[in-house]
């Protein structure tokens, strides 16, 4: 498998050119995020993501977690590498400075999240299911628990887990069964059983701390019914200390497509009638204390796809140059051309190229909104970025990891039939991208809140706003050669996704299925405007750059360019997208259930 390389200069660009990360570092409670430090985070992790995760990566393809008697066993090297990752301070780069953590913007640990995803996705899950934990409990946790649980799992020495999914119900959690029976002296006793559980069980850190939603006696039928609780691995002293163990174990692992180095646990909880759990925020509002961790995990997700672009962009440009076949046309060199010389190549790898870069700059985006939304001191901007948060959100997380599948599918392709034999690596990328587009909500359930929630919020003045924003910004490109095309194809994309987002509104009132029916296909056009948007920054941004005697013109050009195959090739692809959208439902049931088959 090809070496891994953290696109560093890639993600200074996008954070300091396209997102404007200074808005951030702008503000009080960040104001130690200044461009050395940033500059710093990414050159350390790109160099620890390359160094130890990135070796270990194949490894846990080939010799997956295992259960055995005493619990499950992390991949070989796992655990070591685990310890160097916590003690090296990269699970608390945006913890809470007051317990422990560094404090820094949840834009600046997404970046490195990515790297880390690159460079390992079944290592970076471990760290990715604790922060979602550790949200929901400084979102809904008492002062005791936030004392008890915070400082250990922002340093690492304690994981998360997230408990939802039972063999009945799947993505109906509404359904659920697991109990949560009261003992009278705060405490709960868990029973029931959870599936695919993300690293439910392993021993890199000393105790776990499990969410699991269950229902208390007398609760409410569906998800109005549902409490969150805490659950850990091993009991805490009064001290601190950890006690006995829980009643809480793994029962089996499951058998993947990808991820084997990801422990993905069946959790049995009190099968000896002993689990002890703690309520975590109100009783029968689980649902709204897990969506926390579930949100946070949305946008990590879809960062999990564009790492796996990213890392399978690495492997097929490598391969495109050293692999020699044919002549291509207009060669100038005797004897065979690298493929990369050939057209069809050329059209795969930019394909890759300009997905990968726009989905980067959407999470990042995504990333902003959310420390803006939360920390800007004037309402009215923390408002206006909640609600970008709120529309990018299911863009990021679908856009991104169904680019994960679409790229190292293109990746593999560029392999051509070495690509499918396991050796060379890259069928791994395209193996572990395949959860992405599943979990923390499936890309449907995306789509779905996108076109039945998120564009009615405060009347859809959230997505009107964004779209003038863009066409505003598409207008006043310069109308030189270099952007006319740009400028055109980006405010044809603007003026489609919001025709379409108006007729959707529409079939709230006249039939929301034909809504749905068409919401999948909105979300890639919402998401390939956005993505046009950024990369149209980003190429204003190198221009001016060129223009004022930068020094870096390869880098830079190359983002000129790459923007304008976005919009030449993939923007029009999208905009096509509008009959299919607005075509309704009708011929989706036109054929009865029973003769379906």
């Amino acid at each position: 498998m090809a070496e891994y390389i953290a696109p560093t200069r890639e993600m200074k660009f996008v954070l300091k050119d396209v997102i404007e990360i200074a808005e951030i570092s702008e503000l009080e409670k960040f104001q130690d995020a200044s461009d050395d430090i940033i500059d710093a985070v990414l050159e350390e992790a790109g160099k620890f993501c390359g160094e130890i995760l990135s070796p270990l990566n194949v490894v846990g393809d080939r010799q997956g977690a295992c259960l055995t008697e005493g619990g499950v066993k992390s991949s070989p090297g796992f655990k070591e590498a685990y310890i160097s990752y916590a003690e090296n301070g990269w699970t608390s780069v945006s913890g809470d400075v007051d317990y422990g953590g560094q404090g820094l913007p949840i834009t600046l640990a997404s970046a490195v999240y990515e790297f880390v995803d690159a460079s390992n996705m079944a290592f970076s899950l471990c760290s990715m299911l604790t922060t979602g934990a550790i949200e929901s409990i400084v979102a809904h946790g008492s002062e005791e628990q936030k004392k008890t649980y915070l400082e250990k799992m922002i340093s690492g020495e304690w994981t998360g887990s997230m408990n939802l999914t039972e063999p009945h119900a799947g993505t109906d959690v509404g359904a659920l069964r697991t109990k949560a029976e009261p003992v009278g002296d705060g405490s709960y006793r868990i029973s029931g059983q959870k599936i695919f559980i993300t690293w439910g069980d392993h021993d890199m850190a000393e105790n776990i701390i499990h969410l699991v939603l269950a229902r208390t006696p007398g609760s409410p039928e569906g998800s109005r019914g549902i409490s969150l609780f805490i659950v850990p691995k091993f009991l805490i002293n009064d001290d601190g200390t950890l006690g006995a163990r829980n009643d809480a174990k793994c029962v089996s692992l499951e058998h993947k497509l990808g991820i084997h180095g990801s422990p993905t646990c069946v959790m049995a909880f009190g099968e000896e009638d002993n689990c002890v759990g703690y309520m975590l925020g109100a009783e029968n509002k689980g649902m709204a204390a897990m969506f926390t961790m579930m949100n946070n995990a949305r946008l990590n997700v879809g960062i999990q796809g564009v790492a796996c672009a990213e890392r399978a962009w690495q492997m097929a440009v490598e391969y495109a140059k050293e692999r020699l076949q044919g002549i291509a046309i207009g060669a100038t060199k005797p004897g065979p051309s690298a493929i990369i010389e050939h057209a069809n190549v050329r059209r795969m790898l930019m394909t890759i190229k300009s997905t990968t870069e726009a989905a980067r700059a959407i999470t990042m985006l995504n990333a902003k909104a959310l420390d803006l939304g939360d920390h800007h001191p004037e309402t009215q901007v923390r408002e206006r970025y909640k609600g970008l948060a709120d529309l990018l959100t299911p863009l990021s997380k679908a856009y991104g990891s169904d680019l994960g599948v679409e790229n190292s599918s293109l990746a593999l392709q560029v392999h051509g039939g070495m690509g499918f034999i396991e050796e060379t690596g890259i069928a791994q990328i395209f193996r572990d991208s395949r959860i992405n587009p599943i979990y923390e909500g499936t890309n449907g359930v995306q789509a779905m809140d996108l076109v039945g929630r998120k564009l009615s919020m405060m009347g859809g003045k959230h997505w009107r706003d964004f779209l003038n924003e863009i066409s505003a910004f598409g207008n006043d490109l310069p109308g030189t050669d270099e952007f006319s095309t740009l400028a055109k194809n980006l405010l044809d994309s603007v003026v489609t996704t919001r025709g379409c987002a108006e007729w959707i509104l529409a079939q709230h009132v006249d039939n929301m299925r034909s809504a749905l029916a068409g919401s999948s296909p909105f979300l890639r056009l919402f998401s390939v405007t956005v993505g046009c948007y950024l990369l149209s920054k980003g190429a204003l941004a190198a221009r001016r750059r060129l223009d004022n005697g930068d020094q870096d013109k390869d880098f830079l050009e190359a983002k000129i360019i790459t923007a304008r195959f976005y919009a030449e090739q993939i923007v029009p692809q999208t905009i096509g997208l509008k009959e299919t959208i607005m075509a309704g439902d009708d011929l989706f049931f036109a054929i009865p259930t029973e003769n379906m088959g």
